[in-house]
């Protein structure tokens, strides 16, 4: 898949920030999967959910189902603009096929929007973005209340969003108010559960004798964090590729960073060590490279393997039909060849 994750961590800050994220899901000629889908997650975390097969959004965190039970008004405001937002965007999916003449065979169209809020600085920014199978598609610059689209084919659709003032004036609302509002009423009722922190396991695994070795954290909360790998005491950068951060059914998250074992020796192993960092932890959790401690799957079954793919499998259900962009960067990128090159990785 091209059109991936926005998946860069924020990094260490005195203040928090908080982020909320929506995003749509429309797709054509796929069976048995909702014509729309409809996520929300808070700071990264699925929250809500909803498609054009139910009459209800659902709770996905035991503290948001004490919202819904405990402030029935917001949830039906929820509930109303969700199945409300899900019917305009089948109607613009619809239309956006019709101005490109692709009205057969299987078609994904997303769009995301995000607000993130500063709880020290009170300060608010956010961006939304579409996609059109697997590609970015347009995106939204607030400042200049303004479409960017870098595909020629959404050159025709960018000159008729700009004429619209209305729909632009919606954006910048939603964004600064209601996606705001959302975000902070959310925060109330599950603050202790995202603000809370969770260490990871780490291990050391490797496919083949051959392969490289790949340092593995799964379980840590929040998913601001950083792994890297040293050698005699010095973070190193060559043979070494860094993994993104992938979240855990259970709201947690895992990552990897690998390092080409090629030009190392057995006797050199004790040289070099992982180091993992979590946002808010002063102790790093360092793991030493040891032959010993390196699970593999060419003499008996892979165990964690077997964790990390059961861990991502619910969310890959939920959207197995389109790689969800959800908003992990914290500001909208500056240009769109910055949009393209995070959204397309392997273009």
């Amino acid at each position: 898949m091209k059109f991936l994750l926005l998946l860069l961590f924020c990094h260490i800050s005195s203040s928090v920030k908080h982020s909320m994220t929506v995003f749509f899901t429309a797709s054509s000629g796929v069976p048995n999967f909702p014509e729309v889908v409809a996520v929300m997650l808070n700071d990264d975390v699925e929250v809500g959910y909803c498609d054009s097969k139910l009459k209800t959004a659902i709770p996905k965190q035991d503290w948001m189902e004490t919202l819904r039970d405990e402030d029935p008004k917001y949830w039906k405001l929820y509930t109303g603009e969700c199945t409300v937002h899900q019917q305009l965007f089948k109607e613009e999916f619809h239309a956006v096929k019709k101005r490109l003449n692709q009205t057969g065979a299987v078609h994904i169209y997303q769009r995301l929007t995000c607000c993130e809020w500063d709880d020290e600085t009170d300060k608010v920014s956010g961006f939304n973005l579409y996609g059109y199978d697997g590609e970015d598609f347009l995106t939204f610059n607030m400042e200049t209340q303004t479409w960017i689209g870098p595909k020629p084919q959404a050159v025709i659709i960018k000159h008729l969003w700009n004429n619209d003032s209305a729909r632009n004036i919606f954006f910048t609302n939603y964004i600064n108010q209601v996606c705001v509002y959302r975000l902070k009423t959310n925060l109330k009722y599950g603050m202790s559960f995202l603000l809370r922190t969770e260490l990871p396991s780490v291990s050391l695994l490797q496919k083949t004798p051959s392969s490289s070795v790949s340092c593995h954290a799964t379980g840590f909360y929040p998913h601001r964090a950083m792994m890297f790998w040293r050698r005699n005491g010095e973070e190193i950068h060559e043979g070494v590729n860094h993994g993104e951060i992938l979240p855990n059914h259970d709201g947690t998250f895992q990552m990897s960073v690998d390092l080409d074992l090629s030009t190392v020796t057995p006797e050199e192993f004790g040289n070099y060590d992982c180091v993992f960092q979590l946002s808010g932890v002063k102790k790093d959790i360092i793991t030493k490279l040891d032959k010993a401690m390196i699970r593999t799957n060419w003499e008996k079954p892979f165990d964690t393997t077997i964790s990390i793919i059961s861990a991502v499998a619910p969310l890959a259900a939920t959207l197995i039909v389109a790689a969800a962009f959800i908003c992990k960067k914290k500001k909208a990128p500056d240009s769109i060849s910055e949009l393209s090159e995070k959204l397309n990785p392997e273009a």
